[in-house]
């Protein structure tokens, strides 16, 4: 259980951390958390070539798997929250 929180709040940081750059960098808001999808349509591709009932038969992935990927997903969205807000405030990056 402590590990799974560990890994939520690391997942997290790491995705608004890079979130944050990348959104600074290449001046787009929504990019990181496109990038998290297009991540996750991979692995769940990835998940289908290895066992051919991937989809019917979920035990692959347990909460311990789904709660910190929920993690990773708070934390792009909340970058480009933050740098839409910055934005707006007057805040101009690079």
């Amino acid at each position: 259980m402590l590990q799974m929180v560990i890994a939520t709040v690391l997942m997290l940081v790491l995705f608004f951390g890079l979130g944050f750059i990348l959104n600074m960098l290449m001046k787009t808001t929504w990019f990181p958390l496109y990038a998290y999808i297009a991540l996750i349509i991979g692995v769940i591709i990835y998940g289908t070539l290895g066992t051919a009932s991937f989809l019917s038969d979920n035990t692959g992935f347990t909460i311990v798997d789904y709660v910190p990927a929920v993690g990773g997903l708070i934390g792009a969205v909340l970058s480009g929250s933050a740098i839409k807000a910055l934005r707006l405030k007057g805040f101009k990056m690079f």
